[in-house]
């Protein structure tokens, strides 16, 4: 992750890709009905629970963009006008031409663009947006609150705290009133909040915290058991149904946020350079992730069912995720003449924000 201040953090990148794997991989294996990895049940190996529920990717997207503008803004004066045009012109290029190719593509399949056109102006609040779109109107909603966050942050380091209970409580007056949350949890700023928010406390409280290691491996532990018991016992989709009316997503949104922060963390600290060719390569995935994320709607769907169809069965979760890795790694061309042609040469646009 390349900041307009020329920092790089390779660490970041790695973690980028791994969310943008979780995403491909969960899409890949159920194609969002079932097939061709059914959603009962959960792997054997416990870690691998986070594939067979890979919606938690964005979770990490959403932390990791916390943890993020808090390493590089904390103590710093912002100009918050020219922070907004970074993001715009970060965000903006990409999200534009992948509405374009889906009206594109409903043309071609006869699809009318009456209402989706319609749509894109709601989706700067409601969450419609298409191909992964949604979670960017989410982004914006926290780029608005973010210098409030901040100034909240170089007050006390509490008050973020305070605010993450705030989200639990209001999770809770909502659910009592509509007997659901799972789909203001999951997504919405009501949610996702805390993921944010727990980010930038995840970098408020590094100093203290990397000096426990084992502590921040015992927490990443926890969250991937946990994770392998909600995928045991349901999931995203059949607790016992969506939207779920388990009171259980008031929380989820919290226990995300505490686990992907532990990890963020964790795998910071070890330093990580880009000397050997994984490294490379994990690296360069991280970086084209934004177009990975947003692009592979385009192929996973209709390529997983190609190939359960007319290649081999991949029902079995572990065949699954291995196509889906597969997959995952092709995604490195189109993610690099997306970065390159699309996103490149508008981010030379971008202007330093800090000083």
């Amino acid at each position: 992750m390349r900041s307009s201040s020329g920092e790089h953090f390779v660490a970041l990148d790695h973690l980028r890709a791994l969310a943008a794997f979780l995403v491909v991989a969960w899409h890949f294996l159920h194609t969002g009905n079932g097939t061709p990895v059914t959603f009962e049940g959960a792997p054997a190996l416990f870690p691998l629970a986070l594939a067979d529920e890979g919606h938690t990717g964005v979770a990490l997207f959403m932390v990791l963009s916390g943890y993020l503008f808090a390493k590089l803004l904390h103590g710093r004066s912002i100009s918050y006008p020219a922070f907004l045009w970074n993001r715009f012109l970060r965000l903006a290029p990409l999200l534009c031409c992948t509405f374009a190719l889906v009206v594109i593509e409903n043309h071609l399949l006869g699809r009318s663009n009456t209402h989706y056109l319609l749509g894109l102006l709601r989706g700067l609040i409601y969450p419609v947006w298409p191909n992964g779109g949604w979670s960017i109107t989410t982004e914006i909603h926290f780029y608005l609150a973010l210098p409030l966050l901040l100034a909240l942050g170089r007050r006390s380091r509490a008050w973020p705290l305070v605010l993450v209970m705030a989200a639990i409580a209001l999770r809770h007056h909502l659910y009592v009133l509509n007997g659901e949350v799972q789909s203001l949890s999951y997504w919405t700023i009501v949610g996702r909040i805390d993921q944010f928010v727990l980010g930038i406390l995840a970098h408020l409280y590094a100093a203290e915290l990397t000096r426990r290691r084992p502590l921040l491996l015992l927490m990443v532990l926890a969250f991937t058991l946990f994770w392998w018991w909600f995928d045991s016992t349901g999931g995203f989709y059949q607790r016992p149904f969506y939207p779920s009316p388990s009171a259980l997503w008031i929380w989820i949104p919290t226990i995300e946020g505490l686990g992907y922060a532990a990890l963020i963390l964790w795998y910071d600290s070890l330093k990580i350079t880009a000397q050997t060719l994984a490294s490379r390569v994990l690296q360069r995935l991280g970086e084209y992730s934004y177009s990975i994320y947003l692009l592979h709607f385009f192929f996973v769907f209709r390529l997983a069912e190609y190939v359960d169809e007319h290649v081999m069965d991949i029902s079995n979760f572990y065949v699954g995720l291995l196509w889906s890795t597969v997959f995952f790694v092709a995604m490195l061309l189109p993610g690099y003449l997306s970065f390159r042609f699309i996103e490149s040469p508008f981010l030379r646009l971008r202007v330093k924000y800090t000083r």
